[in-house]
């Protein structure tokens, strides 16, 4: 899988969202680069990662970044992202030194118990439509992504210059990934959880509420919630600064 590795400092992995690379990270990466040693991952199927051979599955994706980055790194999942870390600190607690969950959620739709969260037939819906409207598909996710932040446009603007960087993603794998966030639910981890962890929200994120992420936190026995008053989904394009300042506090507050 593809890795990159910039800056200095104390590990730091970043794990991207949905149909995305490891580029959409870079004004994150500016941010970050003077503090930590930045590990860039293209998960599978994903950008530089298309012809990984890994399965985009939630145990495959863990164990293929634990074998390529420092143990003991600060791991942090942006959306899809979100679960790959989570899964990691879950099964592999010993490389993971603190959890960062960017506009992530161990669960991403509603159920009965789970009111928070995003109507199944969103995921589904573009699931149906990659076939049939590919590209027109994928920008009506970015336009998603991008709603409720107040610099849309300019977001927006950045989420569509990255997707096809590095090539198109298959309409198969991507199909995977819309089915781990439609499918998968870490709630039961939470509780167990043996690292600090920080839930970072856009409070006006259209699809990961913050309430979500509260709630979530709540689960966790070391964590903590920051909010990003007038961040989207992708808060970390817009409010890298922000975003930046609220992990090295929690990377300051992690025992080594």
């Amino acid at each position: 899988m593809f890795h990159a590795v910039r800056g200095q400092g104390q590990p730091l992995v970043l794990l991207h969202g949905w149909a995305m690379h490891a580029g959409i990270f870079g004004p994150l990466s500016e941010a970050l680069a003077d503090h930590f040693e930045l590990h860039l991952i293209d998960l599978p199927g994903h950008g530089r990662s298309a012809d990984a051979g890994v399965a985009l599955t939630l145990d495959a994706a863990a164990d293929a970044v634990a074998a390529l980055v420092p143990a003991r790194a600060l791991w942090l999942g942006w959306s899809l992202g979100g679960l790959v870390a989570l899964q990691a600190a879950a099964r592999i607690p010993e490389r993971v030194r603190g959890l960062v969950m960017l506009a992530a959620s161990p669960r991403f739709v509603r159920g009965e118990d789970w009111p928070a969260g995003m109507d199944p037939s969103v995921f589904r819906g573009f699931g149906s439509e990659l076939g049939r409207d590919y590209r027109g598909t994928l920008d009506r996710f970015l336009m998603l992504e991008a709603q409720g932040s107040d610099h849309v446009r300019e977001e927006l603007r950045l989420l569509r210059a990255e997707v096809f960087a590095h090539g198109e993603p298959g309409a198969g794998v991507l199909c995977e990934g819309l089915r781990l966030l439609e499918e998968s639910d870490l709630r039961a981890a939470l509780p167990g959880l043996a690292m600090p962890s920080l839930w970072l929200a856009g409070r006006r994120d259209r699809l990961v509420s913050p309430a979500a992420m509260q709630a979530a936190a709540a689960l966790a026995p070391d964590a903590r919630f920051h909010q990003v008053q007038h961040g989207g989904h992708a808060p970390f394009l817009t409010h890298a600064d922000e975003v930046a300042g609220a992990l090295r506090d929690f990377a300051r507050d992690c025992p080594p």
